[in-house]
């Protein structure tokens, strides 16, 4: 394993460190047609100074194989037309060896390697030997789907291990399998964790696929930046209703370039005092929701419970199991230093909800 320090003293931040924060990466989900990708990077291209890097899929990775699966070899035509007639650098995502070298072929600036990517050492690996000798190459790094903070750091090792020391990392958030207002959680307190190991290396947060919709992606966006994150990458399509993938998260370049617009104006009116506080808010949101989902999962278990202890005709209250068990979770949260008055009064809600389910499921 690479020592941490090793990590944070042989990332390079030249490639960030020449634009104005928050770095703006921007364009579609998927390169459609030459048309639609050179109109939405003209719309992009209004006010050059907003957003810095033109983004497209090419090559799509779907759940399922019969989705759209990108555009392929000519998209990046494409991109190098965007670079021509903007000045824009232009990024991809890349998946195998030989995306690596048909996007190096064309001199495509950024390449980032996906979630489902991340979470494969042998892909990430393949991806690795096909860039060494590129050490110019701009390479940035999806958190993987799960929430497995050493995938993500052996991706960023195994990518120096090849001399590539321009990175940096895409925070999409984390697949949950509970039901969420999010796409993907962002897992802030993860991300806390991974900046606070690694200070120097570039953090991009890609609000697009933590909210899943375009209604969120202006408020995460403000927590990433309250978070430190350094950029933002947003999809954004000419005509997002049409969109051949992931339209719902999509928004057109003049709300894109009004949110940014609107960011640059509010990002430095905390102090100190007021972002930390911001920040313990937003933690304490993120952790809030996890609960109200954690008691929504309990109480349809709690509807089940009803007809089963009625077939086995076990009574709905069972004193001595009740004591067991608080028994159990008052040990625990001594342990935790949690007020044994505050778990008392919200299992005994639990509880009484609980019964009132069960009987209510058992009429």
């Amino acid at each position: 394993m690479m020592n941490k320090d090793i990590l944070n003293n042989n990332i390079d931040r030249s490639w960030i460190e020449k634009w104005n924060k928050p770095v703006v990466i921007s364009g579609p989900c998927s390169a459609e047609s030459e048309k639609q990708v050179l109109e939405t990077a003209a719309q992009l291209n209004q006010h050059p100074n907003l957003v810095h890097i033109f983004r497209a899929g090419i090559w799509k990775p779907r759940t399922k194989p019969n989705n759209f699966e990108g555009i392929g070899e000519k998209g990046l035509e494409w991109l190098n037309k965007v670079k021509k007639n903007t000045g824009m650098l232009v990024a991809t995502e890349v998946a195998n060896k030989e995306h690596v070298k048909l996007c190096l072929s064309f001199n495509i600036d950024i390449l980032w390697i996906g979630a489902r990517s991340t979470a494969s050492p042998f892909t990430v690996q393949e991806i690795a030997n096909a860039l060494e000798g590129n050490e110019n190459t701009i390479v940035l790094v999806k958190n993987p789907i799960h929430p497995d903070i050493e995938l993500w750091i052996g991706a960023l090792e195994r990518l120096l291990s090849k001399g590539i020391k321009n990175l940096g990392v895409i925070h999409r958030g984390f697949y949950t399998y509970k039901s969420s207002t999010y796409r993907n959680q962002p897992n802030w307190m993860g991300l806390l964790k991974f900046k606070k190991l690694f200070p120097r290396v570039p953090v991009i947060c890609d609000p697009s696929h933590i909210c899943g919709n375009r209604k969120g992606i202006l408020d995460v966006a403000k927590q990433a930046l309250s978070f430190h994150c350094e950029g933002l990458m947003i999809e954004s399509h000419c005509n997002p209703d049409l969109a051949w993938s992931d339209g719902t998260q999509q928004i057109t370049p003049k709300v894109l370039l009004n949110m940014i617009n609107q960011l640059m104006k509010e990002k430095n009116i905390f102090s100190t005092h007021q972002e930390k506080l911001n920040i313990c808010r937003i933690l304490i949101e993120e952790l809030d929701e996890n609960i109200i989902i954690l008691l929504y999962n309990r109480m349809n278990i709690s509807r089940k419970l009803g007809p089963l202890k009625m077939d086995s005709d076990i009574a709905t209250v069972q004193p001595e199991r009740w004591n067991f068990i608080m028994d159990k979770y008052l040990s625990l949260g001594k342990k935790l230093n949690i007020s044994e008055e505050l778990l008392e009064k919200i299992f005994q809600l639990l509880h009484k909800e609980s019964i009132k389910i069960q009987n209510e499921v058992r009429k």
